[in-house]
């Protein structure tokens, strides 16, 4: 694993995401996530791949700032480009479509965004299970339960611990919230 290129893309997504802040009632800085998926993989996951915990760091790069592909590769290489590039949702198409389309695609993309995919929905999931973005309902919450199901079910067969970790989060959700 080189540090040296994991703490490069913690900076420039630090840089990318200065002024971000996630959606819960914390409004906690955004580049937490981009951190916190990194050590979902890492820690829970057992990934010790580089290229997969750089494009983790940089997954939301492209997608919420003003980050391009080309500057990506240009950074990291070809390969953190094409793992980026395989978990961006297209910002240009309506957000059914977008959601609509990473069910679709989540089947076909390599195991290493498989694992970043799997990894942004455990994050995403805890963070909304704790503390729902604000003004989300009960029922916005299941739904997107529902669809971030759909979505890592197309990621399965590439690392057992985050789908255990999955079932569990979706297994405790649902019996709470029949």
């Amino acid at each position: 694993m080189s540090g040296y290129a994991i703490i490069e893309a913690a900076d420039f997504a630090a840089t990318k995401h200065v002024n971000q802040r996630r959606m819960n009632a914390e409004q906690a800085p955004y580049i937490n996530h981009c951190i916190g998926v990194c050590r979902v993989l890492t820690a829970e996951g057992n990934v010790d791949d580089t290229d997969t915990l750089v494009a983790a760091l940089l997954h939301d790069t492209v997608e919420d700032t003003d980050t391009t592909f080309e500057e990506i590769e240009a950074r990291f290489g070809p390969t953190v480009r094409k793992l980026v590039s395989e978990v961006t949702d297209d910002k240009t198409l309506e957000k059914k479509e977008r959601k609509r389309l990473q069910i679709e695609k989540a089947p076909f993309v390599s195991d290493q965004a498989k694992r970043i995919k799997m990894a942004d929905k455990i994050y995403n999931l805890r963070d909304i299970v704790k503390s729902p973005p604000l003004g989300w309902s009960e029922q916005r919450i299941k739904e997107y339960m529902e669809w971030a199901q759909k979505v890592t079910n197309g990621c399965r067969g590439v690392n057992d611990k985050l789908e255990a970790i999955l079932d569990g989060i979706y297994a405790d959700f649902h019996s709470q919230h029949p």
